[in-house]
C-alpha cells in the first residue's frame, strides 16, 4: 500500500509540472523595450503576481497528503475460508451430521466471498488516490491560471502583448 501511495504521488507531481510546462506565457515587447527594460519588467511583474496570488510558479509544485488507506485489507481469502468453514461445518453438522462436508462447502463459499470483498476494497482504495492525483492537479492548474493572469496584467500595463 505504500507503494501505490507513493506511486500515486509521484503520478500527481508529474501532472502538475507538465501542466506547469504547458502554461509558459509569451511576452512581446511592443513599444520597442529594450532587452535589459524587458527582463527587469518581467521580474518585478513576477515578484507582483507572486505577491497577488500567493502562487509562486518558480517553487517546486507541493501536494497536500494523499488519503490514507488501510496499510493491511480487512478483508482476505484465508479469513474468509477460516470463518467459513466454521459456520459451514456448523450447519453441515447440524443439518446432516456431516461436520466435513459442510466444513470444506463452507471454506470454498468463505474463501471466495473473502477475496471479492479484498479486490473491492482495493479497488476503492485505488479509486481515492486516483480521485487526489485529479484534484490536486486541477488545483495546482487553477492556481497557476490564477498566476498568469496577474503577470499578464502587469505586462500588458507596462505595454508588452503577452500570450
Amino acid at each position: 500500500m505504500i507503494i501505490r501511495r507513493t506511486s500515486a504521488f509521484l503520478l500527481g507531481l508529474c501532472l502538475v509540472a507538465g501542466a506547469a510546462l504547458a502554461q509558459e506565457v509569451i511576452v512581446y515587447p511592443a513599444k520597442g523595450q529594450s532587452a535589459d527594460q524587458t527582463e527587469k519588467d518581467k521580474f518585478e511583474c513576477y515578484q507582483w503576481a507572486k505577491g497577488q496570488t500567493g502562487f509562486d510558479p518558480m517553487a517546486p509544485p507541493t501536494a497536500s497528503t494523499p488519503p490514507p488507506t488501510s496499510e493491511a485489507p480487512t478483508a482476505s481469502a484465508g479469513k474468509g475460508a477460516l470463518g467459513g468453514a466454521a459456520a459451514g461445518a456448523a450447519v453441515g453438522g447440524l443439518a446432516s451430521g456431516d461436520w466435513g462436508k459442510g466444513a470444506v462447502v463452507g471454506a470454498v463459499a468463505g474463501g471466495l466471498f473473502g477475496n471479492h470483498r479484498k479486490h473491492k476494497q482495493e479497488d476503492a482504495n485505488r479509486s481515492r488516490q486516483d480521485q487526489w492525483s485529479q484534484q490536486q492537479a486541477q488545483q495546482y492548474q487553477q492556481q497557476r491560471h490564477n498566476y498568469n493572469r496577474a503577470y499578464a496584467a502587469c505586462l500588458e500595463g507596462r505595454g508588452y502583448t503577452v500570450n
